[in-house]
């Protein structure tokens, strides 16, 4: 029998010598979120400022302060070259200095899905080093990537390296969420609370919007829903209903509050029945101590949760996400703002559609009709940016001034149908330029 205490000896070691171990040239996956290890990364960062080591790719999606303030630091940007896969803050205050100075982005953008992460990292790009936090060995030689497993756990499989910063403040969750320590290269102990990220204080047009988008869902429902106030916001109008399920990407603060109150107890649920599937968790910290070891919680590979055809199998499953801006044909760029890269795809996509395929279904794209203080309308004629969720995949849109289904419209039905959620102020500009691009929308019955 495998000694397992021993294997866990073996690769002990501090952050300093298991950062040597990552070789100039390398192409590191550092894990998502709350999932990023400050020891080791600090360590990455410490070799490079040093000129100990150089040219190191790091690929990830969704940045937090743990790794802006080490491996994704301004002044380290020409030894260490950040591919995002979706930008954060981070992200956006990197390129912005950048730009400042009359340079180039600093950060490569790779455009995806977040269901495709674990093969465009572990085939297309081929990474070679793997570094994530994860919960304490448990007596089968399992540490857990508790709120991360998402990509993490299928690159665990793949690369060459895998560097773990142990952390007893991470939960261990249950799930295909797990790495076994003879497929770990070193192991670094680390005892630090773990990021919680505040929640967004709702605006009034949030309150609104999450009532209208409750007022849609069933008793009985699968939900999955997005990040921020809006999502947020929907949960809380929520309380009331009965026997709703999860099946999200994301794990929020408030699908945990609706499980605590009982009002998710997945009983309904037609795939994983009894039990909340998650890829990644980001909240605080009694959310994070929610998950630890709870029967009623699995983490699965996002490659799994975000799959159309699994999302698809959960009857009455609802998604609710959020966009920046809708065309008039319904097209929505969920990840451009003022000509730069805002975020990422993420899942969006993944689960408008998979929504759309589940049997009784509703695909839900939210947002507020305006922006900066209501000068700008959120409904356009044409986007500033890339198309997020294509006008043929977009289902029901929500915004303060009502709830409109699109499909089976024409287009002129979709861009009349569309001014109608538009801010008041807006709407006369709106039908003008609507008829002005395309009078193709100002023909059919009204």
């Amino acid at each position: 029998m495998t000694d397992l205490t021993a294997l866990y000896a073996q690769r002990l070691t501090s952050a300093a010598e298991a950062a040597a171990l990552i070789p100039s040239g390398s192409k590191i996956a550092m894990a998502l979120g709350v999932g990023q290890p400050p020891a080791i990364l600090k360590a990455i960062a410490d070799r490079a400022e040093a000129g100990q080591v150089d040219d190191l790719r790091v690929y990830y999606l969704l940045s937090t302060s743990i790794a802006g303030d080490t491996v994704l630091r301004y002044d380290l940007m020409d030894r260490i070259h950040p591919y995002s896969l979706f930008h954060s803050a981070v992200e956006r205050r990197l390129d912005a200095r950048a730009h400042d100075e009359g340079k180039a982005p600093v950060v490569q953008v790779i455009p995806t899905g977040f269901q495709q992460a674990p093969r465009i990292l572990c085939q297309e790009i081929g990474v070679d080093t793997l570094v994530a936090t994860v919960s304490p060995m448990d007596a089968d030689g399992n540490f857990s990537f508790g709120t991360n497993t998402d990509y993490a756990q299928p690159v665990s499989r793949t690369a060459k390296r895998v560097i773990l910063e142990v952390n007893p403040h991470m939960p261990r969750v249950f799930g295909q969420s797990t790495v076994h320590v003879s497929n770990v290269t070193a192991v670094v102990e680390n005892a630090v609370p773990l990021l919680e990220v505040p929640r967004a204080r709702p605006q009034p047009a949030d309150t609104v919007i999450g009532g209208l988008i409750a007022g849609l869902v069933g008793d009985g429902a699968t939900l999955q829903m997005g990040i921020g106030a809006l999502p947020d916001a929907v949960c809380a109008a929520l309380k009331d209903h009965k026997g709703l399920g999860i099946h999200t990407e994301m794990l929020t603060p408030g699908l945990v509050e609706l499980m605590k109150a009982g009002v998710v107890n997945n009983a309904r649920k037609s795939l994983n029945p009894g039990k909340t599937v998650f890829a990644f968790c980001m909240g605080d910290r009694s959310t994070y101590e929610y998950l630890r070891e709870n029967p009623a919680i699995e983490g699965h590979p996002v490659s799994y949760v975000n799959d159309v055809h699994v999302i698809g199998q959960n009857e009455r499953m609802v998604s609710v996400n959020a966009t920046l801006e809708i065309d008039l044909n319904g097209a929505c760029c969920s990840e451009h703002l003022n000509g730069r890269q805002f975020t990422g795809s993420g899942g969006q996509l993944d689960f408008v559609r998979g929504a759309y395929a589940s049997k009784g279904g509703q695909s839900i794209i939210a947002c507020h009709a305006t922006a900066k203080s209501g000068t700008v309308s959120r409904i356009v004629p044409t986007l500033c940016g890339p198309v997020t969720t294509p006008r043929n995949d977009v289902h029901i849109v929500v915004t303060e001034y009502g709830v409109a289904n699109l499909k089976g419209l024409s287009t002129a039905e979709r861009a009349r149908t569309l001014i109608g959620l538009a801010a008041p102020q807006f709407r006369d500009a709106l039908t003008a330029q609507a008829t002005a691009m395309e009078p193709v929308y100002a023909c059919g019955p009204a």
